[in-house]
């Protein structure tokens, strides 16, 4: 008897009634995901994520009392596996690089199609970065205006590793930072490396406990400084 394919477990953390029921909608008409649970504030997150510790968060900016980008500021450094998706409607460089900092691997935008949507989660449980064409364009320019600043005014950067953080990482974990370099996403390191997508997940924590980072863009900075 085969063993049951497990999904992807979701939570969704929005104020607006009729958006959170929406995104629960969206996500419980795919077969491949789970929403064990729905918040209305980020007080109400804070106290609901780590007691169910789920896969995927989708998370409104805006909320009542707590923000969105403060909440995942506090939640994420406890939660390694579990990756935070911002959906909200704004689009202001602020919003992207406040949410990057805090923790969020993804950032779409609400009115995104529902098919979208679900990719994105997919995308981001297999270790992607996905966001809505928009933002990955304000990404990029930010990041050619910080190149070009850079002369005038330090940039503030996470310090490098040094040699014995570096030196703690295992041959395998070497090999797994250098395809993450390279683009792949866990499935395709797994693929790849012809292990299972739970052992990719499991050294990739690993590697950002041994890095003292919280997510692949930290770590490829710390091991790969420009």
């Amino acid at each position: 008897m085969s063993k049951p394919v497990e999904k992807i477990r979701v939570i969704i953390v929005e104020d607006d009634k009729e958006m959170r029921e929406g995104l629960e909608l969206i996500v419980r008409s795919n077969p491949a995901l789970q929403c064990i649970a729905t918040c209305s504030s980020g007080e109400e997150a804070l106290e609901s994520i780590p007691a169910n510790i789920p896969d995927i968060v989708l998370m409104d900016i805006h909320l009542p009392g707590i923000s969105g980008i403060d909440c995942v500021k506090k939640l994420k450094p406890s939660l390694a596996f579990t990756q935070f998706m911002m959906c909200t409607v704004y689009e202001d460089n602020e919003s992207v690089f406040d949410s990057l900092c805090a923790g969020a691997t993804g950032y779409l935008l609400k009115n995104s199609p529902p098919t979208k949507i679900t990719e994105a989660i997919m995308d981001l449980y297999q270790g992607g970065s996905p966001m809505s064409p928009v933002i990955a364009r304000k990404v990029i320019q930010s990041f050619k205006s910080a190149n070009v600043g850079a002369g005038s005014k330090p940039a503030q950067t996470d310090p490098e590793p040094t040699p014995s953080d570096l030196f703690r990482l295992t041959k395998r974990e070497l090999e797994m930072l250098d395809l993450l370099a390279k683009g792949y996403r866990y499935k395709e390191i797994a693929d790849q490396l012809s292990i299972s997508f739970e052992t990719v997940r499991t050294h990739i924590h690993n590697i950002y406990e041994k890095l003292h980072v919280q997510s692949r863009t930290e770590a490829l900075n710390k091991a790969f400084p420009r």
